[in-house]
């Protein structure tokens, strides 16, 4: 099978060709040794399984000479490839067209896709593409990828022979790119559009830093909507028609019993409790399909809107400066934000930080400081009955560790420069058909790789908790939560079941009667100390094995040495 690669620089309409090319059986994986995920599908030229392509979706490079993991996976990939699909924003030729003499001379058998068509005759750009493919020795194609003008063309263009290109240097590129476009290339005046100008603005500080507060709010409001509506209406809805079949296992089992626990978990107060049960198939199955899919959906939905309509560089850019100081770059504001409705998709959404270092920051601070929606509420309730002093410390003392804590891990850990290097694209509307495609990829992706974990980490628990282990823990925290952190004992089961769910672990501080200090001391430990299950397997599966590890020994440390200064400065403050 030959393999057909589409190359080009990011944000050059690849995804929407490629989405175009290939069916619906189409694979995300990780290039081998790295973190880098890339897209590859089959294509059928006319119906027949014998001429049948591997089109795999490269990842956006500028150029042959890598400076990041992404690129360097990118010039690998080249040498796996029988044809080249280079796609060319016409919009932008003079920088696209480096990438392409570079393509030429490798000596592979290429065609030029010569994308955004429709947006360079909108903006009085007007290419003699007949003239191009003169001066080059390829077939160059107009397309469209958003409506599919020019596909057909472009699949049966595609070339046997290799371009004749002798290999050039930097300089000598360059001057060839200069005479191509004198010769290929006119620009006319044209009036500026509605996009353009919402562009400019969404850059500029000063409405820019507004727009995308709207813009995030929307985001996350839409995401907590859609998956709250998911839950309530779709997904609880399925397991109460689920909860009798439960039940028969259940009673099939005796009620109790090793297997019992293990399959169908702990009754609560005789009955199946979804949450705190901790069953394979009771909690196994419910943790995923309905505490972690129903945001899952929305939150890569939206992801991909952001991604392809050319949002998301512009925030990273109007951040940029902050967000060095914790190691990162502006990219990152967008888990940390999306955090806050729900940590779940917060830790997915490290996916689009570049550098193993960033993620694991990411990750980390989002899991320590960022507290979700649910559990925020709960403390609003928990330290809302001593006023604003009350929530407004809790939430100062969790934004300055987060500060603080990102500073330290940006000197601590090794790892790439987190220096930003992005193109802005311009603002376009996104390809309904490759964005679906996108969505129902990364969510299959999700269930097959989390379903296994939450299973895993369901049965983990009930051996730990069979076994005496989980009881011994607590016995060994007891000296620490009273001393150090000045907590009743009543406050360990909270924080052991803090590890299920924050919220329901902060409700159960409620009836403890506790004073200011020991609220907002108990409020912050558990926003900090540990993620629930499911944000847990999502970093487990996003971090690897080892990363969770380090990033669980900082949340643990953190949510100690925070809360034992946190009751220190406060019972000095409140004597």
């Amino acid at each position: 099978m030959k393999k057909l690669l589409l190359m080009g620089n990011p944000n050059v309409g690849k995804s929407a060709i490629f989405s175009r090319l290939t069916g619906t059986k189409v694979v995300v994986s990780n290039y081998p040794g790295t973190t880098v995920g890339y897209k590859k599908g089959k294509m059928y030229l006319d119906g027949e399984s014998s001429s049948v392509f591997e089109v795999i979706d490269v990842p956006g490079i500028y150029s042959l000479d890598p400076i990041s993991p992404a690129e360097k996976v990118a010039v690998e990939m080249l040498e796996e490839g029988d044809i080249i699909i280079n796609v060319v924003d016409a919009t932008n030729l003079e920088r696209n067209l480096y990438l392409t003499l570079q393509l030429m001379e490798k000596g592979i058998p290429l065609v030029i896709a010569l994308n955004l068509w429709d947006e360079a005759a909108h903006k009085g750009i007007s290419i003699d593409y007949e003239r191009l493919s003169e001066l080059l020795g390829v077939k160059v194609i107009p397309t469209v990828a958003v409506t599919g003008e020019g596909i057909k063309e472009l699949v049966s263009s595609l070339p046997d022979t290799p371009p004749r290109m002798r290999p050039m240097d930097e300089d000598e590129r360059w001057v060839e790119i200069g005479r191509i476009i004198r010769e290929t290339q006119r620009v006319t005046h044209h009036h500026h559009t509605l996009l353009e100008r919402l562009g400019d603005l969404s850059v500029n500080p000063l409405t820019g830093i507004p727009i995308a507060a709207l813009v995030l709010a929307l985001t996350f409001g839409m995401i907590r909507f859609i998956g709250e509506g998911l839950i309530g209406y779709v997904f609880d809805p399925l397991f109460e028609l689920y909860t009798p079949l439960a039940y028969l296992i259940s009673q099939y089992l005796g009620g109790s019993g090793f297997l019992h626990d293990v399959l169908i978990g702990t009754l609560i107060d005789g009955r199946i409790d979804y949450v705190e049960s901790m069953g394979l198939i009771t909690t196994g199955l419910y943790v995923p399909f309905a505490m972690v899919l129903p945001y899952v959906i929305p939150f890569y939905l939206f992801l991909g809107i952001l991604e392809d309509s050319g949002y998301l560089p512009r925030v990273a850019v109007l951040v940029d400066n902050i967000m060095h100081r914790i190691g990162l770059h502006g990219l990152a504001i967008i888990p940390l934000f999306l955090g806050l409705g729900c940590n779940v998709p917060g830790a997915l959404s490290t996916r689009v930080l570049e550098t193993k270092k960033q993620r694991f920051i990411a990750a980390t601070l989002m899991a320590i400081c960022v507290p979700c929606a649910a559990q925020s509420a709960m403390i609003i309730g928990l330290v809302g009955r001593f006023g604003i002093l009350g929530i407004g410390t809790v939430f100062l003392t969790l934004l300055v560790s987060m500060f603080i804590l990102g500073f330290i891990l940006k000197h601590l850990f090794v790892g790439e420069s987190p220096e930003i290097f992005m193109e802005i694209p311009p603002y376009r509307i996104p390809y309904w058909g490759s964005l679906l495609k996108k969505l129902w990829m990364r969510v299959r992706a999700f269930l097959i790789e989390a379903i296994p974990m939450v299973l895993f980490g369901v049965l983990l628990v009930n051996i730990l908790y069979t076994l005496g282990v989980i009881a011994y823990i607590g016995s060994l925290m007891a000296p620490l939560i009273t001393g150090v952190l000045g907590l009743p004992e009543a406050a360990i089961a909270a924080l052991m079941v803090g590890f299920l769910r924050k919220d329901v672990a902060v409700g159960m501080l409620l009836p403890l009667n506790l004073t200011m200090v020991q609220s907002i001391v108990a409020s912050t430990v558990l926003a900090m100390y540990f993620p629930c299950i499911a944000t847990f397997i999502v970093m487990l599966k996003e971090l690897g094995v080892a990363e969770m590890v380090k990033a669980a020994l900082i949340m643990i440390l953190s949510a100690i040495l925070v809360g034992g200064l946190l009751k220190m400065v406060l019972s000095m403050v409140f004597i």
